[in-house]
């Protein structure tokens, strides 16, 4: 077979190493080609093709990011963009696809595997939010780097006896808050899950205070106060109608600032969170999504995306594998809420 590879929606580290996995052992074991298209959906409309082969891959199981490229274009927003994409595949040779993205992308895969497309789908998200499998590569790379940042904030605000807020990644799931704040030791964690009361958070603030330590706060970007307690700003919507967000760590530091009379600083980690060499699990993971994401679309099982599940790999369809999304238990995040304060 002539397979197309590509990546869409966030970067995050350990997508080069599916990649690699999937060109190494499809073209060694299995004899088939490859063909790279550029920047996700956007490359499939538009026909931006590379070569993939052998020597496109080495060296990359180390790098972040994708060699690929990515972008957030949805083709269901685009006019003719199916047509497009059956053109593209058509002209090149295409007889089947491997798409490696999270809910958004591999919603659009499922879509058109249901148009009759051959589509293999891999899962890709640092906020481990999709329910179909129990970790995605990137999550364990995300993690670390937001609970290094925090070690590194308790020393700067207890020099400055100051509260400090660490607003990291999460739309519309905690994982990365109550994983980085409970290893990082934080006093505060805020999720999406679970809306939160400023005064409430003022009170943890005082009492850290009280014991001539400085309060460590996690926040997701997606955390949201209780109706009332405080006022946030609505963003701008991207192609697949989520809000652009960032900002709630700031709000909040000013807030307590005010209310308190602590001085408070916000860091806001964004982006640094997706960069960056993958830790060893988000590589060794990666790398075996590649491997059974080629074998899958060997034996021809389109409509299917491969899955952590304890430490095996399966095959999920892709209509459970978007149907919902992971979300933090509340007993998960009862269990982080005894080292508040």
């Amino acid at each position: 077979m002539r397979i197309g590879v590509l990546t869409g929606g966030g970067d995050c580290p350990g997508l080069n190493a599916v990649i690699r996995a999937v060109v190494r052992k499809g073209v060694g074991v299995y004899g088939h080609e490859f063909i790279g298209i550029r920047d996700g959906w956007r490359g499939a409309i538009e026909g931006d093709v590379r070569p993939l082969g052998v020597p496109e891959v080495r060296g990359i199981l180390p790098r972040g990011g994708t060699v690929l490229g990515s972008s957030r274009t949805n083709p269901y927003k685009v006019d003719g963009a199916v047509d497009r994409i059956r053109a593209t595949l058509s002209a090149n040779g295409v007889d089947a696809l491997i798409a490696i993205g999270g809910e958004d992308t591999l919603g659009v895969a499922k879509r058109l595997t249901e148009e009759g497309m051959s589509v293999v789908g891999v899962p890709k998200t640092i906020d481990n939010d999709l329910a179909a499998t129990d970790y995605t590569f990137g999550f364990d790379t995300a993690v670390n780097i937001a609970m290094e940042a925090v070690d590194r904030l308790h020393t700067t605000a207890e020099s400055h006896h100051r509260a400090v807020i660490v607003e990291v990644m999460g739309r519309h799931a905690g994982w990365i808050a109550l994983h980085a704040g409970l290893a990082g030791g934080a006093n505060v964690i805020l999720i999406p899950e679970r809306s939160f009361d400023v005064g409430e958070v003022c009170d943890y603030v005082e009492t850290r205070f009280e014991t001539h330590y400085s309060p460590i706060l996690v926040v997701a970007e997606g955390a949201v106060p209780k109706e009332g307690t405080m006022t946030l700003a609505a963003g701008e919507l991207d192609a697949f109608g989520h809000v652009r967000l960032g900002g709630i760590g700031q709000v909040l530091a000013e807030e307590i600032e005010k209310r308190t009379g602590k001085e408070s600083r916000a860091v806001v980690l964004g982006h640094i969170q997706r960069g960056g060499t993958p830790t060893a699990f988000d590589r060794v993971l990666a790398t075996r999504f590649g491997l059974h994401a080629i074998d899958a679309a060997h034996e021809g099982a389109f409509g299917q995306m491969v899955a952590l599940r304890g430490t095996g790999i399966v095959r999920v369809s892709l209509t459970e594998a978007t149907a919902e999304l992971k979300t933090v238990p509340l007993d998960r995040y009862a269990e982080a809420e005894v080292f508040f304060g």
